[in-house]
């Protein structure tokens, strides 16, 4: 437990005791992962009155009925698209920025492509990242359903939002052989992993039940 005269040696203890907890998961298995959760300050990207349960495994409210995700899914996440160095990389939903700077540190910052709904929760995150180091990381406000088609295409495209499909613009501007996931679904929402063939389709695998945020468009 945190108390209000935490400093940064508590913070990375606590990082440090958070990524040993995931490192026994089996389904987290990379070291490139375990070592971006290690490098991010969670802590930083959560309003300063959570900052205490910062290194929970658990999602916590960041305003604007928005979340920052579990850090269980988002090293899962990172850890089913199989990221590596020099991979382009589209994220629909900034948020906070704590999953796009996870991202980062597998990918290079100047990787990955975010696009967020709310303008005041894109400038704040941009100063943020910036303030953290990740000011490589491009950040444009917009409707996801749109993804970014100027620098397409991408190696991967993630949503960290809920959606009834994977919108089709994203999957047009995701590279044949490339992947995407995404939580799909309104009612009952499936983690869906899907590889783009060559014609354009996809060949996708269901994971399992989540819960995210919804998807926010025009």
């Amino acid at each position: 437990m945190f108390g209000g005269g935490d400093t940064d040696d508590d913070f990375e203890r606590a990082r440090d005791r958070m990524v040993e907890r995931l490192a026994r998961r089996e389904d987290i298995e990379r070291d490139s992962t375990l070592d971006a959760l290690r490098a991010v300050p969670r802590h930083e990207f959560v309003p300063t009155s959570r900052r205490s349960k910062a290194y929970e495994d658990r999602p916590l409210p960041i305003g604007r009925d928005q979340t920052i995700s579990a850090p269980h899914m988002v090293a899962m996440m990172v850890e089913m698209l199989a990221l590596d160095s020099g991979d382009e990389v589209l994220e629909i939903g900034t948020g906070c920025g704590y999953h796009a700077a996870v991202t980062a540190e597998v990918v290079g910052a100047a990787n990955v492509y975010s696009v967020e709904y709310h303008d005041t929760l894109a400038t704040q995150t941009r100063e943020r990242l910036e303030r953290l180091g990740y000011e490589d990381i491009s950040i444009r406000v917009g409707d996801g359903n749109d993804g970014w088609s100027e620098h397409a295409p991408y190696d991967a495209a993630y949503l960290t939002c809920a959606a009834p499909e994977f919108p089709q613009k994203v999957v047009e501007q995701v590279r044949p052989e490339g992947e995407l996931l995404a939580p799909i679904g309104t009612t009952t929402q499936r983690l869906v992993y899907a590889r783009k063939r060559a014609d354009g389709g996809l060949d996708r695998e269901t994971k399992g039940p989540v819960r995210f945020v919804r998807m926010q468009d025009d």
